[in-house]
């Protein structure tokens, strides 16, 4: 029996999200995507990479469904979404491009979305609902955080921790045994040369803190 699944926002990155279950699926009669859920009245009714835009999210208890991935690129809209839909009994589908490389001891967390050409090398640990975007790498015992992006380009070097909610920006490179705090910015390009705090926003290369936030 395949497992149904919804995705939650219908974007840009919501229609990369569908074409890796969409790639998972032709690999895979167990998983099935059934169509979009968005709360852009603009996109109600269109079909996008094939799929439906079914209706609002809180329209989602009226489809037919086993479970969802949060497919929204803001980390803290899509923390805040996936806790509402946990609250609501849902069940969280990780989504794995094909072309995705993980190692067999790396541990991926529910809801977790890896893209084409990432790698996730041996001892890695990604948290619940991280985007790890095109062509990232993930060395080997990195800990990615809950709610993490790492954008497309970036790369980690090994024993890096990566704080909850943190974005590490296009291109960006975060050096071996550097710790990055959490719900911090790393511009793109930037490199982490010395463990940043939370909440920091940096830049450069190296990467300089350049302001906190709340």
């Amino acid at each position: 029996m395949s497992t149904r699944v919804i995705i939650v926002g219908a974007g840009g990155h919501g229609q990369v999200v569908a074409d890796i279950l969409l790639q998972m699926a032709a690999y895979s009669a167990t998983l099935r995507p059934v169509g979009y859920v968005d709360d852009d009245a603009s996109l109600a009714g269109r079909q996008l990479l094939g799929l439906p835009v079914l209706g609002k999210v809180t329209d989602i208890v009226a489809f037919e469904h086993d479970a969802v991935v949060v497919a929204i690129g803001d980390n803290r809209t899509r923390r805040t979404l996936l806790m509402t839909l946990q609250s609501q009994g849902e069940s969280l589908v990780t989504a794995i491009h094909p072309r995705a490389v993980v190692a067999s001891s790396a541990v991926i967390g529910a809801g977790a979305v890896l893209c084409a050409g990432v790698i996730v090398n041996p001892g890695a640990s990604i948290g619940v609902n991280v985007i790890v975007n095109t062509g990232a790498t993930v060395d080997h015992h990195n800990v990615i955080g809950d709610h993490a992006h790492i954008a497309p380009g970036a790369h980690l070097g090994g024993d890096v921790t990566i704080g909850e909610g943190t974005l590490i920006g296009i291109g960006a490179v975060v050096m071996p045994q550097r710790r990055v705090g959490a719900w911090c910015t790393v511009g793109a390009g930037g490199v982490v040369t010395r463990d940043l705090p939370d909440r920091v926003v940096a830049i450069g290369a190296p990467a300089r803190i350049r302001r906190t936030h709340a």
